[in-house]
């Protein structure tokens, strides 16, 4: 029998979307079929960057992380046969945001649904793109101007959308501390609410402040991270009622989506992920007061490659198990007067006040962008070290790591590949759809958003506008780097070397003499091929290379092979490696080891890391590849020694 007054379930969803627009079609209705309540849509990185699937840097890239969406007759099939009325729909897209939005309200307007009743969720967070996931477009200031369009327009036109959701996941993901994570993500947020007060009466702030939802991580250490979300709930309505004042209660509410933490999923006795991930879901739904709306969960093996199907429908099940064979949701809150809790909540709030009055003196979060860079890759450092010398356990990993091999990776690998193929079909699908559109509309459609972007008005119109022209991804994009310009973030590579000296003594000895030897200090290069801009493991290794004493030249990410291979000629590189975690290694690196060939740099050393099969690993080794490193590589003094000895066989004994 069910309780009347039980709390009502969050939102189920999976985070999903691959290869083609009509594939994740497929996989979408399938999973609502399964009973997910909510979709959750991956877009690859080409869409994600601004770039159409046939531009130089989305070679390799297109449909590996999620769907390609190029233009309206992309987006139209990616929700072919699903009633958006229907639909609460979260897109994960920052920089692309107000155009993903834009085709969407297209679409919806064809199957002849009024936008105002659309339900959803756009990420657009720019901020946390440029301290942790990469996929920017323009400087910080334009940038915040076109999260403030996307409010304002959804404020106005769809008003049940959440316009902007401010997304610490990435941030914990690149090595936040929970005081880190709060600070950053609740600075995030003030700088929006600040672009987005003079927006409208002052009456009506509010209602607008209250749009505004997080996307959060939740970590394996289950008390501290389900104190953290009831830091988060106490600390936004402090902020929203203090300093904005907004005295309605249900304006000030901690509205929140989360997806447990995919940092610290293993490639090493994968099968223990299912048990990370139910306990790192427990944080964000035992406790009422601080419950997830809405929740995704990774799959057992993404430390492995693209989850199957079937691994999708796994994670689900552990929701709705939670969710509707427990007694979760019929009790008021379970940690409500636990002193422990109490205490650990005040005590990351107040860590969390402090590091918000710093970035408060830096301008906020857009002056404070390289100091928030730096701190995360040290703390990053600092947790890496921790696993390296065992001061944190990680099961499989530095302790219990003798077992039985896993029976679930027999099958296929353990793993879903996207066909190459894939890549050329998508090419010839866009020009189709560029032969078939009427070209002086969307030269004028074009016009009108050149227009719209210089003179400082709201893009959302002429966006979508554009979108029913036919314009396509990298074109509306192209137009923002043309009147906004282009960005590169900080890496955070030059933060303050780390205090760590276990283990360097001897990496540093065997530095110092290789570089006697070479008649300068080792030059190491290292960059990011292709779109991927997760650069947590590039930064970790160049951060440590400069502690062991190597010649550092950390590129960043989206560089393309020739660039790298450029850079290696004039710099004069003694090993070069690369990180490519999107599963676009093998076309990427085979340029690259073409190009290096062709400029006389075959001698040269290339290493690689990333979530690479193990196929995929002896493909590259074949390639001439030195070194191939995957998650389970984990300790990088290890990795030091090996670059080291690549240049020098004599210098260090690998251990």
């Amino acid at each position: 029998m069910s309780n009347p007054t039980a709390d009502r379930p969050w939102l189920i969803r999976t985070y999903a979307g691959h290869s083609t627009a009509s594939a994740s079609n497929a996989l979408y209705r399938a999973n609502l079929a399964k009973g997910q309540t909510g979709l959750s849509v991956a877009f690859d990185l080409p869409t994600q960057t601004g770039y159409d699937s046939d531009h130089v840097l989305s070679r390799g890239e297109v449909g590996k992380v999620g769907v390609p969406v190029c233009h309206l007759g992309d987006m139209r099939q990616l929700f072919a046969d699903i009633p958006l009325e229907q639909m609460n729909t979260s897109m994960t897209i920052n920089a692309t945001a107000p155009w993903l939005l834009a085709l969407y309200i297209a679409v919806a307007e064809e199957q002849g649904v009024d936008p105002s009743t659309l339900q959803g969720t756009v990420q657009n967070d720019l901020i946390k793109e440029y301290l942790s996931r990469g996929t920017y477009i323009c400087p910080p200031k334009p940038s915040l101007k076109m999260i403030g369009d996307v409010a304002e327009y959804c404020y106005k036109h769809i008003p049940k959308w959440n316009p902007m959701n401010v997304c610490s996941y990435h941030l914990q993901e690149a090595g936040a501390t929970p005081e880190q994570e709060l600070s950053f993500a609740l600075a995030t947020a003030i700088a929006v609410l600040d672009e987005l007060r003079p927006r409208v009466p002052e009456a009506d702030f509010p209602v607008l402040a209250g749009r505004i939802s997080f996307f959060v991580n939740a970590g394996i250490r289950f008390v501290t991270e389900m104190c953290k979300m009831r830091a988060f709930v106490d600390l936004w309505d402090e902020i929203l009622a203090e300093r904005y004042g907004v005295e309605d209660p249900k304006f000030r509410r901690f509205r929140y989506g989360v997806q447990v933490n995919s940092l610290g999923l293993t490639e090493q006795q994968p099968e223990n992920n299912v048990y990370r991930i139910l306990i790192e879901m427990l944080a964000v739904t035992l406790s009422k007061k601080a419950r997830a709306r809405a929740v995704q969960l990774p799959a057992w093996n993404e430390a492995l490659g693209l989850p199957r199907p079937w691994d999708q429908q796994w994670s689900m099940r552990m929701q709705q198990i939670l969710a509707y064979e427990t007694d979760l949701l019929e009790f008021d809150d379970l940690f409500d007067g636990n002193p422990a809790v109490d205490k650990k909540v005040e005590a990351l709030k107040d860590g969390a006040r402090r590091e918000l009055a710093s970035l408060d003196s830096m301008g906020g979060a857009i002056g404070a962008i390289d100091y928030m860079k730096s701190q995360l890759v040290g703390s990053n450092a600092a947790r890496l070290g921790r696993i390296e010398a065992g001061e944190t356990t990680v099961v499989g990993v530095n302790k219990f790591t003798t077992g039985e091999p896993s029976p679930l990776q027999t099958e296929d690998g353990g793993i879903m590949t996207v066909d190459p193929a894939v890549e050329a079909e998508q090419i010839g699908r866009l020009d189709e759809w560029r032969a078939a559109r009427d070209a002086d509309a969307v030269a004028a459609a074009l016009a009108e958003l050149r227009s719209a972007a210089s003179e400082g008005r709201n893009i959302m119109p002429a966006s979508i506008a554009a979108a029913r022209a036919g314009v396509t991804t990298g074109e509306w994009a192209e137009e923002m780097r043309r009147v906004h310009g282009e960005y590169r973030g900080p890496t955070g590579v030059s933060a303050s070397p780390s205090n760590m000296t276990e283990g360097l003594d001897d990496i540093r000895e065997a530095v110092a003499a290789a570089s006697t030897k070479l008649g300068k200090r080792l030059k190491f290069l290292v960059g990011k091929p292709g779109l991927d801009g997760h650069s947590n493991g590039a930064e970790q290794i160049a951060f440590r290379a400069r502690d062991c004493g190597m010649d550092i030249d950390y590129r960043g990410i989206r560089l393309t092979p020739e660039e790298l291979v450029r850079t290696a000629l004039e710099d004069g590189a003694h090993v070069v490696g690369l990180s490519i975690l999107s599963g676009s290694h093998i076309p990427l690196v085979e340029d690259m080891m073409m190009r290096m060939n062709a400029a006389g740099l075959g001698h040269v050393p290339v290493i690689v890391g990333g979530i690479i099969p193990e196929e995929d690993a002896a493909r590259l080794r074949a390639m001439g590849v030195a070194r191939v490193y995957t998650p389970k590589d984990f300790e990088l003094n290890t990795i030091m020694r090996d670059i080291v000895a690549l240049v020098d066989p004599g210098a260090v004994a690998a251990e």
